[in-house]
């Protein structure tokens, strides 16, 4: 199962392209509501949660997502996302941030050693990452990150791609002419 969190004010292409392409690839996801039922992103566009924070099934996690915009703080603020972050690594399950997202990786000090790239200017928030440079996305064992929300559809394929293969992510990418 993957799960995206989604806290108020995240980035909505940063979770909403990803979604979409997971969903075209037949990968079981679900949004996931850290502040209620309806979340809004920052532009004001509410999207309907699956589940809430509370209600994920842990022993089911295969990859969490989380996408940047305000939305990091409600993530970083919510101590069952925060146990469920920390989970997945513990747990070696994949972890997928963009934009501001892996800042709070950083904070959390899951990154020392690993490549990763964020929204440019925010790289010191990365503490203990390696700067991956200007790229839109990149994975380092199992993590994977995406720069900002013009990398939201390369970031969506390689969470295609690293869930189900190439040639999934490839059906997918032409599928919308990418």
């Amino acid at each position: 199962m993957v799960y995206v969190l989604l806290g108020t004010g995240f980035e909505e292409i940063e979770a909403v392209a990803p979604v979409n392409l997971m969903r075209r690839a037949e990968i079981d996801v679900r949004f996931v509501g850290i502040d209620g039922d309806l979340i809004a992103g920052r532009s004001g566009i509410g999207v309907r949660a699956d589940v809430r924070i509370e209600e994920i099934r842990l022993d089911e996690l295969e990859m969490i997502v989380l996408p940047g915009g305000g939305g990091v703080d409600s993530i970083g603020a919510s101590a069952p996302a925060v146990t469920a972050i920390k989970y997945a690594y513990e747990h070696q399950k994949y972890i997928a941030a963009i934009c501001a997202a892996p800042t709070l990786l950083g904070k959390l000090e899951l990154l020392n050693g690993v490549t990763a790239v964020c929204y440019p200017g925010m790289e010191g928030g990365m503490t203990g990452a390696r700067w991956a440079g200007n790229v839109k996305t990149v994975q380092d064992g199992r993590f994977i990150f995406g720069q900002a929300p013009g990398a939201a559809i390369d970031f969506g394929l390689k969470l295609v791609e690293v869930l189900k293969g190439k040639a999934a992510a490839k059906k997918v990418s032409d599928a919308i002419c990418h």
